[in-house]
């Protein structure tokens, strides 16, 4: 419902499919909020997860196109020319055109041994791929219902294969419950052939992460700008967990000549893929809901947005 609220600040007609239990199903049409969907479809329990749904998107196709996207996004700009962008393939899932050794890979020390092993490379032989990218998974778009389920069939049979690959299973991982679909979801694209749509666009950029330090937003999310260092390195540095050890190699390394420059986008939808960063979208999901749920008329949103452009210095980061 978050994500749905925010959505209709830029695109009031284009249809929207939700996949629940029917217990959720259930709580939207008590509080008079299942008007808001277009589609309200059962999710059995076996799709109930990660690999569960996005390797199973075949069986969850509303419309003849389809953009799915993560429930912990926020969006922040009008989405119709994203849309436009996205005609034009079959198939296609944000991320980059090469995926690191970190990518399905330990995250830890253990990289190390990957690393000199190569035993990236040696998966890529025993699956017989020559190229693997880094399939960022919180968008995915298709229009050709052939194709998205040889991609789910694609990858379903590579991750039962995870025991011959230097694949790591996420549920090994501190904090995580879930498998991930990503590097599966990678290996199929890149049996197929099929192309990513590009995850780091500069000012097109179909969506960034929510990271304390490099986001300027306000309380309910109506302006947002990211810091995005054109520097990839730079930019990666983003992702460790030390706020303070990230601000200071950034300080450092981006004296080097070239490799300070930024940019502040506001990219179309803001994601909180980061544990470590979710909480304020948490916050902003509670508020919403205990704004939509106080009184039968649905009350509007706080009349908070756009800023004025002298209120800027009291957005909060």
């Amino acid at each position: 419902m978050a994500s749905v609220t925010t959505l209709r600040r830029y695109d009031a007609h284009r249809p929207v499919a939700l996949y629940c239990p029917p217990a959720h199903r259930t709580a939207l049409a008590r509080e008079g909020l299942d008007d808001r969907f277009a589609v309200i479809g059962d999710l059995p329990p076996a799709h109930r997860s990660i690999v569960g749904f996005k390797h199973h998107l075949h069986a969850f196709k509303p419309f003849e196109r389809s953009l799915y996207v993560d429930a912990d996004m926020i969006w922040c700009r009008d989405p119709n020319p994203l849309w436009q962008q996205l005609r034009a393939f079959p198939f296609t899932a944000t991320g980059l055109e090469q995926a690191d050794f970190f990518f399905g890979g330990p995250k830890g020390a253990g990289v190390v041994i990957d690393i000199l092993l190569n035993r990236r490379r040696r998966s890529l032989r025993h699956l017989g791929l020559t190229h693997l990218p880094r399939v960022q998974a919180g968008m995915i778009y298709a229009q050709d219902e052939a194709l998205l389920r040889r991609v789910c069939e694609q990858a379903q049979h590579a991750l039962g294969r995870i025991d011959e690959l230097h694949f790591r299973s996420r549920l090994h991982e501190a904090g995580r419950s879930e498998e991930s679909c990503e590097w599966s979801l990678a290996v199929a694209m890149s049996h197929l052939e099929l192309p990513i749509f590009p995850w780091l666009q500069g000012y097109n950029s179909p969506q960034l992460d929510f990271i304390e330090g490099l986001t300027t937003h306000d309380t309910n999310f109506h302006e947002v700008t990211c810091r995005y260092y054109s520097d990839a390195f730079i930019y990666s540095l983003r992702g460790l967990p030390s706020a303070r050890l990230r601000d200071t190699l950034i300080h450092l390394l981006t004296r080097l000549p070239g490799r300070g420059d930024y940019m502040e986008v506001t990219p179309y939808a803001l994601h909180f893929g980061w544990l470590h960063h979710k909480q304020p979208f948490h916050d902003f999901a509670q508020r919403t809901w205990t704004r939509l749920t106080a009184s039968t008329d649905n009350a509007p949103e706080p009349d908070d947005a756009p800023l004025p452009p002298s209120s800027k210095a009291d957005l909060q980061t």
